[in-house]
């Protein structure tokens, strides 16, 4: 089993990168709503870790549920893939994911102030894993699938929020808490969009957005949410250093650039990949945003 489980997380969910991926979703959203909070003053310690090893936990629940609801659909488009291949068997992952929702909710109860907040988090995740009870609706509409499942990065975003101001004794209404909310909804929603997103002759049977709704469409949709995220950014980082105000500025001017390369010729590249390296260009600034305001205060 242990053999079959390496072989699941070294091709779908590698355990190294995806923990420190946690670590960097929940510092940045801490940290951004503290500095913009004028709190400067942190303490640092169990609860820090444990909400960062729920990021981790949550998402990598995700990614398996995602398997095992998409896998007669995977059997017949990816069937290289761990699971679907058999490389992998179903009570392998099963067995796994049950002893990692069991810790991270033990985690939660013992150690943090707002489980609740976390309760919230696993009980819409167990109804994204279900389909919401509307399996035979949501699997054959894909703007449904989004609606109803996209807002779940918010809903950790939340999760992450909650703890921070009861910690800190934060105002829970604020124009920072909101814009944190969204400061890491948007990429996802974005990655989501042009993960779906194809050339007309690289069409399948996989439903896609440009299949609906034709590439130009979706792309134009994917730039108009682009846009609308880095407002959010520039709001969150005005306070803190103009320089990566700047910064985001010319990433999302190239990542327009991009959009509009690939309205011309969908063959050029595939969207999904420059929209992954901008927003690791993005979120690298707002990590740097932090440690710069941390070492030299506001610039």
């Amino acid at each position: 089993m242990l053999k079959r489980l390496n072989i699941y997380f070294k091709e779908m969910y590698p355990i190294i990168p995806r923990l420190a991926l946690g670590f960097m979703v929940f510092l940045e959203i801490y940290f951004i709503v503290l500095l913009n909070s004028g709190v400067t003053q942190f303490q640092l310690g169990i609860q820090e870790i444990v909400c960062g090893f729920t990021v981790f936990s949550f998402l990598c629940w995700l990614r398996i549920a995602d398997d095992f609801k998409d896998y007669e659909l995977d059997c017949r488009l990816f069937a290289h893939r761990p699971l679907p291949s058999g490389r992998v068997k179903k009570k392998d992952l099963a067995i796994f994911v049950s002893i990692l929702i069991v810790v991270t909710l033990l985690l939660n109860l013992i150690f943090m102030n707002n489980f609740l907040f976390c309760l919230f988090l696993y009980t819409y995740g167990s109804l994204m894993a279900i389909w919401f009870f509307q399996k035979h609706k949501i699997q054959k509409s894909l703007p449904l699938a989004l609606v109803t499942h996209n807002p779940v990065q918010m809903i950790m975003n939340i999760y992450i929020i909650s703890f921070t101001v009861i910690k800190y004794d934060i105002a829970p209404f604020s124009l920072t808490n909101i814009l944190a909310a969204f400061t890491l909804y948007f990429p996802a929603l974005i990655w989501e969009i042009t993960r779906k997103i194809r050339a007309p002759q690289d069409e399948t049977e996989y439903v896609t957005y440009s299949k609906l709704f034709g590439y130009r469409k979706s792309t134009n949709f994917a730039l108009l949410v682009t846009l609308i995220d880095i407002v959010t950014n520039f709001i969150l980082v005005w306070n803190l250093n103009k320089i990566s105000v700047a910064l985001l500025a010319l990433n999302v001017g190239w990542m327009t650039f991009k959009f509009q390369q690939f309205k011309k010729d969908p063959t050029r590249f595939k969207l999904v990949t420059v929209v992954e390296k901008y927003t690791y260009i993005q979120e690298s600034i707002m990590i740097l945003t932090i440690v710069a305001y941390l070492i030299f205060g506001k610039i």
